[in-house]
């Protein structure tokens, strides 16, 4: 009887291995499926800044030029252990200068390393997978024509079980959804290009939408406001009921992302400064897109998914 059982024990472990194994298995695309496209180095540029790339992979402080050097190393600490920011300059050795354009979409959106292993979403590819493929190719371009930085970064510090990289594909079963987040009956042609830079390059929600115990974002408060990931404060709701920008006028948000001052004569402060300054070298009409979705976001989570 008690061999029995054994068996039984195993045979059972052995097939929650097996769904485990299958579960986690990393999805990609192959470069065939990739389309066929020039890379316009403009809207690159344009991604690069709406993505603020520089904010995490160039030297923490970094002003000017300096802020096109991206060799990582900013350290994030988290609940769940220090995660260290890559060098994605385009460094052969200690780089992405090697990567090929396959590899790069496969890491942006689909938070998948060139070696087929799963990416831990302290980089938000959850967000990045809302992008088109194209503007992603484009990014790449971009990122190919900057400084190459020789910096070596070292790994995350992470306790167990979420040393375990394989898990992060459990994750990614709850959070991976590249649907747009806000159902819109009929948004407006600015409304959706807004949508498209908040949900996506942009990735606003990672920091104005609260988290669950596993790190996901609660989509039924999306933009609503959440604790600093610094740990220090807060950071504000953006939505129209929200009690820090819910009376803000549409110029009003354009003024501020352009110049870093609110309606009240104040100014952005912590992360959000370096952001401003990101989103200020968008289009003026980019603003103003993203402007026009926030104002017509739906209030306390309703019409999101």
């Amino acid at each position: 009887m008690i061999g029995r059982l054994a068996a039984i024990a195993v045979v059972g472990a052995g097939l929650g291995a097996a769904a485990f194994w299958f579960l986690t298995t990393p999805v990609v695309i192959e470069a065939a499926e990739l389309p066929d496209h020039a890379a316009d180095l403009e809207n690159g540029a344009r991604m690069f800044h709406a993505g603020g790339c520089s904010s995490c992979h160039a030297a923490p402080g970094a002003k000017g030029d300096d802020k096109l050097k991206l060799g990582g190393g900013l350290e994030l600490k988290t609940d769940f252990g220090i995660f260290r920011v890559p060098n994605i300059s385009p460094d052969p050795e200690t780089g992405i200068g090697r990567w090929s354009p396959v590899d790069f979409v496969n890491a942006v959106m689909h938070g998948v390393s060139p070696q087929g292993e799963h990416l831990y979403p302290s980089f938000p590819y959850a967000s990045y997978s809302r992008m088109k493929v194209e503007d992603v190719l484009d990014l790449k371009a971009f990122l190919d024509t900057l400084p190459k930085v020789s910096h070596r970064v070292a790994g995350h510090d992470l306790p167990f079980p979420f040393s375990i990289r394989r898990g992060v594909g459990l994750w990614k079963l709850l959070y991976l959804d590249p649907a747009p987040v806000v159902r819109f009956a009929q948004p407006d042609g600015e409304v959706a290009r807004g949508q498209y830079l908040v949900e996506g390059p942009g990735h606003c929600g990672e920091c104005h939408t609260p988290r669950d115990f596993a790190g996901g974002l609660i989509l039924s408060k999306w933009l609503e406001g959440a604790p600093n990931p610094d740990g220090k404060g807060v950071i504000p709701g953006i939505t129209p009921a929200s009690k820090e920008v819910g009376d803000w006028t549409g110029d009003d948000i354009v003024y501020a992302l352009e110049t870093g001052f609110t309606p009240s004569y104040d100014s952005f402060g912590g992360s959000m400064v370096e952001v401003q300054e990101n989103l200020a070298q968008l289009p003026k009409a980019d603003l103003e897109a993203i402007a026009a979705y926030l104002k017509a976001l739906p209030g306390e989570g309703a019409n999101t998914r």
